[in-house]
């Protein structure tokens, strides 16, 4: 096997996952993802196994040869070779530069699933953006973004520091506090998501926002992050039975803006 250039590793992978796909798993991922993407019906090992495969034919890909490479597969509208262009991203991390998140961040912008924007913004993004000053400071502009998809990474650019006690919570909840309004389901549920992480080991500082915000937050967002806060620090924030905030969640319009 040879992957010397972009389309040599676009074949490679066409050929691996069209011998490891099934008609039957690529409907039901279509179906599950709710996506337009073409689907080989590949699991998730096997994407990751080729890769690594490929990895190991050529250890020393250089960063542009990486670029090319994953712009090849995101050329595409297949769902595994988009998925193999993320995991080749986060498989040569080391390769990405803070100069690279614009041309990252292009990717979240064309992306048609949360499943690649949540590998991208978590893992990729948030490798690159890591404790950099100069990276965070992108974050807010990524937050005002007309494309959700931009919003919710910039609240998830974060989560790997903030869930292991670092990163820069002031940054995220001033961030989160701004998006309280949405009622882009994507949105409200990464707010919860990031913290219900952080409350992990820091309790106090969930609690102490969702508190201040306790008028504001949505019942997804508070459900999400407050569910391993303390029992006395929940009954404190008066948490709504489950029941009545999916039903509350479930009646409200959902906007899809800057959607691709």
């Amino acid at each position: 096997m040879t992957a010397s250039t972009p389309k040599a590793a676009r074949r490679f992978f066409e050929r691996r996952y069209r011998e490891a796909g099934s008609v039957a798993r690529a409907a039901a991922g279509k179906a599950y993802l709710k996506s337009d993407l073409r689907f080989y019906g590949t699991t998730v090992p096997e994407i990751r196994r080729a890769v690594s495969d490929l990895a190991r034919e050529h250890p020393d890909l250089t960063r542009t040869d990486l670029r090319r490479i994953v712009d090849e597969l995101w050329s595409t509208e297949s769902y595994e070779l988009r998925s193999a262009g993320i995991a080749l991203l986060s498989r040569y991390a080391d390769r990405l530069e803070e100069r690279d998140l614009p041309w990252l961040l292009g990717f979240v912008r064309r992306s048609k699933t949360w499943a690649h924007v949540d590998w991208l913004a978590a893992d990729v993004i948030g490798g690159v953006v890591g404790e950099s000053r100069s990276a965070l400071r992108r974050l807010p502009a990524w937050a005002r973004d007309e494309n959700f998809w931009v919003r919710r990474t910039a609240l998830l650019a974060q989560l790997r520091q903030l869930s292991h006690e670092a990163g820069d919570f002031k940054l995220f909840a001033r961030l989160a506090a701004g998006m309280l309004h949405e009622r882009e389901f994507f949105i409200r549920k990464a707010i919860g998501w990031v913290l219900r992480e952080v409350s992990k080991k820091r309790p106090k500082l969930v609690f102490e926002f969702l508190r201040e915000h306790r008028e504001e937050v949505s019942g997804l967002t508070l459900s999400e992050g407050a569910k391993y806060l303390p029992a006395a620090q929940r009954r404190a924030l008066r948490l709504p039975a489950e029941a009545a905030w999916v039903l509350r969640e479930k009646k409200r319009p959902t906007r899809r803006r800057g959607a691709v």
